[in-house]
């Protein structure tokens, strides 16, 4: 029975345009991610050389102090690029993945991010997770819309039920049937990616495709279910599409919409604002209160005292440290709304499948709105221990020379992730099991 609903299945003009279409849509999703890594290696070569093409220039014109030499040198923290992240691009395409800071004030240096076309980012890209999340479940609705209707408005339902064939069970095994093509198919476009792709066979990978496969298993529940209230084709059609656009469209923009009202998020333009101020009016107060607040914030440099004369860079980066601490409160208010935002989504998203998957497997690619987050709050320890390494050798006035430069390359920031796989997919998988044994009582329960 099985094998002959299978082949009865894929001779389907339907399901040859839809395997032809959702594979080549998927290719290329693939080959938009290996350009997307491609260029996030570039970017890395490229930061790596200005590097140090940088220092040698800077130290070539401003060897007599070290002072204004770290006025200009800037040094680079990049966000490591995962593989898998060819897979779900996330907010990779949105935020830089590099931070070029001085040690001078910091809060308007960490929102500072490269030129992108903005028709680019209008549009978005095209990664497999756009194609699983959006385009698969499309396919699923339209192999699973007539999957009893064609059988009662083709007229061999009756023939069936007269040869005593139970009819849950055909029902269930004609999805058995969709849900091995859709399978496969996965599976081949997984393979493409890893070969392709040359991801690695690790964690991340395997709970990517547990989660992807458990959102597919999802939308086979949503459909059977409605199927199960035996319905005319058209109708069914209907439910689907509308099931889909509300799953993948509209709820997601409504829970966006409530989180951006209920937390609103003050501009970092605000909070550089703030911090430029701050260091702007120290020049013209006196220097014991700079000084003053200087020294309660770094107690360990109180040693080098009140610096004399009209200008020393004791008292210059004491005024750019002032500068940030003086927008402290702010950049705070931003880093927690931001965090609040990103954990209620989380909460959202444990009920509406579209968005937890792409959720789970943009975090898995290290591409969500949490790393980019863990990136800045890295950036501000990355610049703190700058501050720290340089300030003695400022206030001390030592040499350019006595600082071995070519030990200074780019620092990458590394995500740890801590995830279990079988409770990421429980999301995706108990709705389905439930739905599933929804469906199968109404079909045994009620009449056809």
């Amino acid at each position: 029975m099985f094998t002959l609903l299978f082949k009865n299945f894929i001779r389907s003009r339907v399901v040859l345009v839809g395997v032809i279409i959702i594979m080549t849509t998927g290719m290329l999703s693939i080959c938009i991610g290996r350009q997307h890594l491609q260029r996030q290696d570039r970017i890395v070569t490229e930061t790596r050389k200005f590097q140090r093409e940088h220092m040698q220039r800077n130290i070539q014109f401003f060897n007599k102090e070290i002072g204004l030499l770290l006025y200009y040198l800037k040094f680079g923290l990049i966000n490591k690029t995962e593989p898998l992240n060819g897979l779900s691009i996330g907010q990779r395409d949105v935020n830089s993945s590099v931070q070029l800071v001085t040690i001078r004030n910091l809060e308007n240096q960490k929102y500072d991010t490269e030129l992108v076309n903005p028709l680019n980012l209008l549009v978005g890209n095209l990664d497999f997770s756009f194609v699983l999340i959006y385009l698969f479940p499309l396919l699923i609705v339209a192999f699973c819309f007539n999957l009893y209707a064609e059988e009662k408005e083709g007229g061999t339902w009756s023939v069936l039920a007269v040869q005593g064939v139970s009819l849950a069970r055909y029902l269930l095994m004609k999805l058995f049937v969709r849900i091995v093509v859709v399978f496969i198919l996965m599976a081949s476009l997984f393979v493409m990616g890893i070969w392709i792709l040359n991801l690695p066979l690790n964690r991340e990978l395997a709970a990517t495709a547990a989660i992807s496969f458990s959102y597919l298993l999802c939308w086979f529940a949503i459909a059977f279910w409605m199927m199960s209230w035996k319905k005319g084709s058209s109708t069914t059609a209907s439910w689907l599409l509308s099931a889909w656009l509300m799953l993948t469209m509209v709820l997601p923009a409504a829970v966006n919409n409530y989180l951006s009202y209920k937390y609103p998020v003050p501009e970092a333009l605000a909070t550089m604002v703030e911090q430029r101020e701050g260091y702007h009016e120290k020049w013209d107060q006196p220097k014991e209160t700079t000084m003053g607040k200087f020294y309660r914030h770094y107690p360990q440099y109180e040693k080098y005292g009140l610096p004399q004369g009209q200008f020393s860079w004791l008292w210059y980066y004491a005024m750019q440290q002032m500068g940030d601490d003086e927008a402290s409160d702010r950049a705070g208010e931003l880093s927690s709304k931001l965090h609040q935002k990103e954990n209620e989504s989380g909460k959202f998203a444990l009920w509406i499948p579209s968005l937890y998957a792409q959720r789970r497997i943009n975090s898995l690619a290290r591409a969500g709105l949490n790393n980019h987050l863990n990136f800045l709050d890295s950036t501000t320890r990355f610049h703190e221990r700058l501050r720290l390494y340089f300030y003695p050798k400022i206030f001390e006035e030592l040499p350019v020379s006595n600082v071995d430069w070519k030990n200074f390359d780019v620092d990458f920031f590394y995500e740890k992730l801590e995830f279990d796989t079988s409770l990421s997919v429980l999301p995706l998988l108990l709705p389905a099991v439930l739905l599933m044994f929804w469906s199968v009582f109404n079909l045994k329960v009620h009449r056809f």
